[in-house]
């Protein structure tokens, strides 16, 4: 597996990444950032904690969903244009019987929240109760309509379907069939009560972010089991992940996706269509977002992967305080993670400078 000692392999500008490291660095609080290259780690760096150290990741855990659902439909146990009530029949209430898989991997499943942006958050931390508010809820928009980011809904539709269709919980689901082959020893959905001194704080700026980080900070609401957003991981792990995807879905013999399913996983839906919820032009694919400026995406509006960023990256940004992506052209693996809880353009701002900082220094490979 990756060998966590940074190496010089040639094909990189040094100084451009200590470029990256240094926005980092600059940005305050604690981060930590890992670049790894053709399955060697070019940059690996944390500032105001540990290389272990454990950050709440926010939306950056929903592709660890995606890609499980992807590995069950490569088997022929679950197929994308399934709909949810076959496998989950108390779904079906209140006219969502033909709301399908594929529609909430793209973010088309018409139910963003299952009652309020708010509610939903504050009641994130009960599976139970998440669970029966999505079988209550009516639909916002038709199924297949347009994107309406499922911010925390999502991983409730995904979890409980992965749950129906193999009996088991997302939380053992994901140790089995990802974390485990991948070595993953230090990602948690779910932070266990033992690694609790291992925990990274949140640090908001604002009333808005500073409350949210008082929230996510009880020990309650980091130990539950919240998959659109409640993975505690660290860059290393994050970064170890999309090096397998980067390289075709395949790592030192651990396969995470074959390269047909991991083709359906990246391929886009969306180029840039303002998102019905947060109201932002988004690029998706099933279960990810995607790099490159999209066809309805101003050029100069900042982006998490950043603004040089090729249209086959794709990836997954966490409330503009983390992201983690894969860049194929590249066969680069980039892992940012942040404590900031800033405003959204600030935050988004500088993951977009590192991002393309990291770019700058590690062009294109040719096979």
């Amino acid at each position: 597996m990756i060998e966590w000692a940074e190496r010089d392999t040639g094909d990189v500008d040094r100084d451009g990444l200590e470029a990256a490291a240094r926005l980092a660095r600059d940005r305050g609080g604690a981060a930590q950032l890992c670049v790894v290259r053709d399955g060697v780690v070019v940059l690996d760096r944390a500032y105001g904690c540990r290389p272990s150290s454990l950050f709440w990741v926010f939306s950056t855990s929903k592709p660890f969903a995606a890609l499980l659902v992807h590995r069950l439909v490569e088997r022929g146990a679950l197929a994308l244009d399934d709909p949810l009530a076959g496998h989950w029949p108390e779904f079906a209430a209140n006219g969502k019987g033909g709301i399908t898989v594929r529609h909430v991997l793209q973010h088309r499943s018409g139910l963003p929240v299952a009652r309020s942006p708010l509610r939903d958050a504050l009641a994130m931390t009960d599976w139970d109760a998440s669970v029966r508010a999505v079988e209550r809820a009516r639909p916002r928009f038709p199924a297949g309509e347009g994107p309406a980011y499922q911010y925390v809904s999502y991983g409730f539709l995904l979890g409980e379907l992965l749950r129906r269709v193999t009996g088991e919980p997302i939380r053992e689901l994901l140790a089995a069939e990802i974390l485990g082959p991948l070595g993953l020893r230090d990602t948690h959905l779910g932070l266990p009560d033992e690694l609790w001194p291992r925990h990274v704080p949140l640090a908001g700026r604002g009333p808005g972010p500073s409350a949210a980080a008082a929230f996510i900070n009880r020990r309650a609401t980091r130990r539950a089991v919240i998959p659109a957003a409640g993975v505690s991981t660290t860059a290393r792990d994050l970064a170890v992940l999309y090096a397998a995807l980067s390289m075709g879905g395949t790592l030192d013999g651990v396969r995470v996706l074959g390269p047909q399913a991991l083709a359906v996983a990246t391929t886009p839906t969306s180029d840039g269509t303002v998102d019905g919820l947060i109201r932002l032009p988004i690029r998706w694919s099933h279960g990810f977002q995607l790099g490159g400026p999209g066809e309805r995406i101003d050029p100069r509006r900042p982006r998490p992967m950043g603004r040089t960023s090729s249209r086959l990256a794709f990836g997954h940004n966490g409330s503009n305080v983390c992201v983690a992506w894969a860049d194929p052209t590249r066969r680069l693996a980039v892992a940012y993670l942040t404590n900031q809880l800033l405003p959204r353009h600030d935050g988004v701002a500088g993951q977009d400078a590192v991002s393309d900082a990291v770019l700058a220094a590690c062009p294109p490979v040719s096979d």
